[in-house]
């Protein structure tokens, strides 16, 4: 459906008092987009439902957030993290997202659910990009992707515990 090396560099933005919202299944399959989401990123609620949730994911997001992101939600935890999505035409939205396990009676996962808020453009410009940009270099060195994407995820894990802190606590730091 997307060329996924398509971008161009410009970045779109939605009004910081809506939220995007979307609902996965435990493939991270769409089931649920509301209306910002559908117009943030240039799709269809058609052309959305049904597709994996990476069908926004920008080049320029670190494969090793993603690994924590999943690590978290399988440990029944929510995780907030700033992301860098890509639209259907290639532009790019940043968003901070706090993503949480739907669990059913017996304590199960059974869906995730995500809502995104505009980020502190701060944060973005001065933690967030430089940080991204570091871990992509690290994943980046390495030819086969998995390899990458550890070594990434171990520097960043490095570096919370020389900060002696949770991604979480690293996270909400970076606002203070």
């Amino acid at each position: 459906m997307q060329d996924n090396t398509q971008v161009t560099g410009k970045e779109v933005f939605f009004d910081k008092n809506r939220l995007i919202v979307s609902k996965t299944d435990l493939k991270g399959i769409i089931t649920y987009a509301n209306d910002v989401f559908i117009d943030i990123a240039e799709y269809s609620e058609d052309e959305l439902l049904g597709q994996p949730h990476s069908i926004i994911r920008h080049p320029d997001m670190p494969r090793c957030v993603f690994k924590l992101l999943w690590d978290t939600l399988s440990q029944k935890e929510e995780i907030f993290a700033y992301v860098v999505n890509r639209t259907k035409h290639g532009n790019h939205y940043w968003v901070f997202a706090h993503v949480t396990p739907s669990l059913d009676e017996n304590g199960n996962i059974i869906a995730y659910h995500s809502s995104r808020r505009v980020p502190n453009r701060d944060v973005v410009e001065n933690a967030i990009i430089p940080t991204y940009k570091m871990l992509l270099d690290i994943e980046n060195k390495y030819s086969n992707r998995k390899e990458g994407m550890m070594a990434a995820f171990d520097a960043l894990v490095k570096i919370l515990n020389e900060k002696n802190m949770t991604y979480g606590q690293f996270i909400f730091s970076l606002a203070a």
